[in-house]
């Protein structure tokens, strides 16, 4: 942790609970940026004392305004700064002589318009080091912290929310109003609000890790445009989740965002961006949400009601067509309808009509009121084998919906189990959803929408309660011969190492490579091949040349002296004629494996994570249907079996069908031992493996031909 980071989480403090608040760069003007601040942190009821500062103003909303800063006579916690971009750094400046830690850069005009605005931003960065201030900002919307002790609104909001139990994190200011509205109008109330704009000095991480220890947050939700330390990310983040139990939520944008250019190896192509991002949130136990309907799905249903402890789930409805839908919902999500005990089939059967079904989902009939809902909610909320309830309601006209959603509020609140609910249509439901809502619960528009809230939370109480901490044994591998053949084919000026030289150093680090020998004639060739034993592979050893198959330099099933001499004849003059400028060094002539089956491993460089490992199988698995999983370096023992469970084609390891067992431990030892070697050389950009191939269980596997891009 730098002393920046340990600053900042010491700062943080005072920009939530400030005792008081200078808003700098202030005006009389509403519906201004500097006008509307502070009329919000005046009009929110702030515990503290609040100083406007404006060079014009005499007074201030009945306050007696300051032109500088450093006229305050008094200690300022917190300094809200509003000036014009060009003014700033003077602000700043005066803040750090005034003794201010804490501020918030509420103004535009920074890095997002371009090199002059980075520029200006960079010169924020030096005063708030020399003066060992900490800032939020600049280019955001600003703070909110509707805890009663502070009641705190430094931003330009139109509405202060409510008071809960969500931390809403956001590197978007315009997001954070529509959200601020849209939770508004679902009675979802906020901890914490932070609009961090560019986070040219506080970033999420820091905010993850002072949100860790508030009592008010019970779970935080986070959108991000960019990710500028990714490994900071995944860390603060796992620590938030394993320590305080407090859920994660993360909407990253730029989904569809394609790659500047088509890489070179098949690590390179296939770790997109998104990908990578998607394998680090989990790695890290992060959930990814699709938009931000499902991010406050999910989030009340963490905030809201109990964790449930198995996927059973009970579904009561008064109509048979959404009770069939979310059955089908339930079980595409991986879910589990329950089923129900003698004691509750003879309950329902006694308080429901003949007419209803009394299985699971139970159909109370289309006519019925609140104490039919009450019978059957009931009733399957006391079966030991039912986990959560979901309640459906269409309206009818006889449907007495205020008093259903009283009801199931009342009948929930007995029981420590969660129950969701969905009341279909939007007018004449409307009162009932409202009761629903400031009864904490979580209603949802559509009823197949409840399955993946309930199976995310139940995943997340499985994975704080079972995960184990992941352990990282290098066995301290044999590196010094690896890095010189990096630094010095970097010296070179070579992009990428050829196999034999690839070979040598994921040797240095343990990994299986096939046994191979360097042939610079035909004779020797011929020699080698029968010292190893039949068959064996011969393949060109050059510096120039990258895809050996695509100038005939390979040749595989070398079943005799006379053919590998054959072989180094046709491999050599093949290259020359295709590629008369190459240099041949030799070639390689390695041991055939044979029956065995073929993954890839492979490393890719990833500007925002680091060294990304990637597994897969090989052939049209990779090339057609990108069944691949990835991690971030470094990756344990656990984290590799659950890359190669991970993959759809696992089961070919597994002895499906009559095939046999292959050694599966022997593909996660060979993916840890990668990843140490990309945490040890960050000279790599890319590296695959391909094919390692894969024998019987207990026989282990081979590296049978690599590649090494190197860092330009």
């Amino acid at each position: 942790m730098n002393h920046r980071s340990e600053l900042h989480r010491k700062n943080l403090h005072t920009v939530f609970y400030p005792r008081s608040v200078a808003v700098i760069g202030t005006n009389k003007v509403r519906g201004s940026v500097p006008g509307d601040i502070f009329v919000n942190i005046l009009q929110s009821g702030f515990q503290g004392i609040i100083y406007p500062v404006s060079p014009r103003e005499k007074s201030i909303g009945g306050l007696k305004a300051y032109k500088y800063v450093i006229d305050i006579p008094d200690e300022v916690d917190l300094g809200v700064i509003v000036f014009p971009s060009s003014v700033c750094k003077l602000a700043l400046e005066q803040c750090g002589q005034k003794g201010i830690k804490s501020v918030i850069i509420i103004s535009a005009g920074f890095r997002e318009v371009g090199e002059k605005g980075l520029a200006k931003e960079k010169e924020l960065l030096e005063i708030a080091e020399q003066y060992g201030i900490s800032f939020i900002g600049p280019n955001c919307l600003g703070v909110i912290n509707t805890d009663p002790i502070s009641r705190l609104n430094a931003s330009f909001a139109r509405k202060y929310p409510a008071e809960g139990n969500i931390a809403f994190l956001s590197q978007s200011g315009a997001l954070c109003t529509a959200v601020l509205d849209y939770a508004r109008a679902k009675n979802i109330g906020f901890s914490k609000f932070v609009s961090f704009g560019n986070k040219a000095d506080i970033s999420e991480i820091e905010l993850l890790c002072y949100l860790m220890d508030d009592p008010k947050t019970k779970v935080i939700l986070l959108y991000l445009e960019e990710i500028s330390d990714g490994p900071g990310l995944m860390k603060a983040a796992r620590d938030v989740i394993m320590k305080s139990h407090k859920p994660v939520l993360i909407l990253k944008s730029g989904r569809t965002e394609e790659g500047a250019s088509a890489a070179a190896s098949h690590t390179g192509s296939l770790a997109g961006k998104d990908e990578i991002c998607d394998a680090a949130f989990k790695q890290a136990g992060i959930i990814r949400c699709e938009d931000i309907e499902e991010m406050f799905n999910i989030a009340i249903a963490f905030v809201y009601q109990p964790y449930p402890e198995s996927k059973r789930v009970a579904i009561v409805t008064n109509a048979g067509g959404p009770g069939v839908l979310t059955t089908d919902a339930v079980v595409k999500e991986g879910l589990e309808l329950a089923r129900f005990s003698e004691k509750t089939t003879l309950s329902l059967k006694k308080s429901l009509p003949t007419t209803a079904n009394i299985k699971n989902p139970v159909d109370v009939i289309g006519d019925a009121r609140a104490d039919r809902y009450v019978a059957a909610i009931s009733a399957v909320f006391k079966d030991e084998n039912v986990a959560g309830v979901f309640v459906i309601l269409t309206p009818q006209s006889m449907t007495d919906i205020d008093s259903i959603a009283k009801e199931i509020a009342r009948v929930a609140d007995q029981f420590d189990k969660p129950v969701y609910t969905s009341f279909m249509g939007e007018a004449d439901v409307a009162s009932g959803i409202k009761i629903l809502e400031r009864n904490n619960i979580p209603h949802y528009i559509l009823p197949e929408s409840m399955c993946k809230p309930f199976h995310t939370v139940y995943n997340f109480n499985r994975f704080i309660h079972n995960e184990e901490p992941e352990v990282f044994v290098s066995g301290h591998p044999p590196n010094l011969v690896a890095k010189e053949l990096l630094e010095k084919a970097i010296e070179e000026n070579r992009k990428y190492l050829n196999e034999y030289d690839a070979s040598l150093v994921l040797e240095a680090y343990r990994l299986p490579v096939v046994e191979k020998r360097m042939a610079t004639s035909a004779g020797e060739a011929g020699k080698l091949a029968a010292e190893m034993g039949f068959p064996v592979v011969l393949k060109v050893i050059s510096d120039d040349v990258f895809h050996k198959f695509d100038v005939g330099g390979v040749v595989l099933n070398i079943s005799s002296e006379t053919e590998a001499e054959e072989s180094f004849r046709t491999i050599t003059e093949s290259v020359k004629e295709k590629m008369p400028g190459a240099k041949i060094r030799g070639v390689q002539v390695s041991k055939q494996i044979q029956n065995g089956v073929e993954v890839i491993l492979g490393i890719k460089k990833d500007p925002s994570f680091g060294s990304v490992i990637m597994f897969g199988f090989g052939g049209i698995f990779v090339e057609i249907f990108r069944d691949v999983s990835f991690r971030v370096a470094p990756v344990g023992k656990s984290t590799a079996l659950q890359m190669i469970r991970e993959i759809k084609s696992s089961e070919l390891l597994s002895g499906v069908r009559g095939t046999q067992l292959r050694d599966v431990d022997a593909i996660a030892e060979a993916i840890v031992k990668l990843s140490f070697l990309a945490i040890d050389c960050p000279q790599i950009k890319e590296l695959d493996i391909n094919p390692l191939i894969v024998l019987e269980e207990g026989r282990g596997c081979y590296v049978a031909d690599a590649k090494i891009i190197l860092e330009n």
